[in-house]
């Protein structure tokens, strides 16, 4: 008669063979598992960031409609009854001024001209006709002039590429992108040269804009409106954007992006 203790020996083999089993089963199961929860996340990640772009992209071409509305009605009513006014004060200093009157008819003119000036400014800011007209890289070259003239800043733009144009939402992007790039450098920089560059390297695009000002800790300063503005403006073309800065050492933006 068989021994009891080697009766239990294939017992116990097969139940080990099913616990192991059973734990393959289960390891398994939460790999699975575990690739089916961080697929699931992927996607439900990429159509969160699907829906903000279109966000993004529904409120930056609001924010251009809005722009284009301002600029035409500046154009068509406060800029045509400014003219009417300055025609108007052109014939009572013709016709009916006298030695009193001439200084203030005279002074009221200037006054006149010098705010038609300012709106053909900020049409000429809201809606480039320089930008519609001519592109990208002649609309940035003229932008970097203005500041210059208007500034105590130097502006050094170079260009490593043929006078070429592109789709109208990359050309309007990245001229706002240089507008705020100089508005930050003029308000907060303390520079006195600023070097613009855009050269095509490849199929890529790049943009560099450096300035030789007081610099800042990009780890200390907190990524406000301006510095999340310009992300999501570089977002939308399927670009990328990198910021170096440290105080006392200027800063340095690049944004880059692929072009046919």
């Amino acid at each position: 008669m068989p021994a009891p203790e080697n009766n239990l020996i294939p017992v116990l083999i097969i139940g080990t063979l099913v616990v192991v089993i059973l734990i393959t089963c289960l390891f398994f199961f939460v790999i699975i598992y575990q690739r089916k929860m961080i697929k699931n996340q992927v996607e439900l990640r990429a159509l969160h960031d699907a829906r903000q772009s279109e966000l993004m992209a529904a409120v930056f071409e609001t924010q251009e409609s809005e722009r284009k509305r301002l600029a035409e009605d500046l154009h068509d009513s406060v800029g045509q009854v400014l003219s009417a006014i300055k025609l108007n004060l052109h014939r009572l200093d013709k016709n009916c001024a006298t030695d009193t009157t001439q200084p203030l008819l005279a002074d009221t003119r200037r006054l006149t001209d010098d705010c038609i000036q300012e709106i053909r400014n900020i049409i000429h800011n809201v809606l480039p006709p320089v930008l519609t007209d001519y592109g990208l890289l002649v609309a940035v070259e003229a932008l970097g002039n203005k500041v210059e003239q208007t500034t105590h800043i130097k502006v050094k733009f170079s260009k490593n590429m043929p006078d070429q144009r592109f789709p109208q939402e990359i050309e309007l992007t990245l001229y706002r992108i240089a507008q705020e790039l100089f508005g930050n450098a003029i308000k907060h920089s303390d520079a006195s040269v600023i070097h613009l560059s855009i050269n095509r390297e490849g199929n890529f695009m790049v943009m560099e804009f450096k300035d030789n000002g007081i610099g800042f800790n990009l780890a200390e300063v907190k990524r406000g409106f301006g510095i999340k503005n310009l992300e999501s403006r570089v977002q939308l073309i399927n670009g990328q954007i990198n910021i170096y800065s440290k105080p006392l050492n200027g800063s340095l933006t690049t944004i880059k992006l692929k072009i046919v």
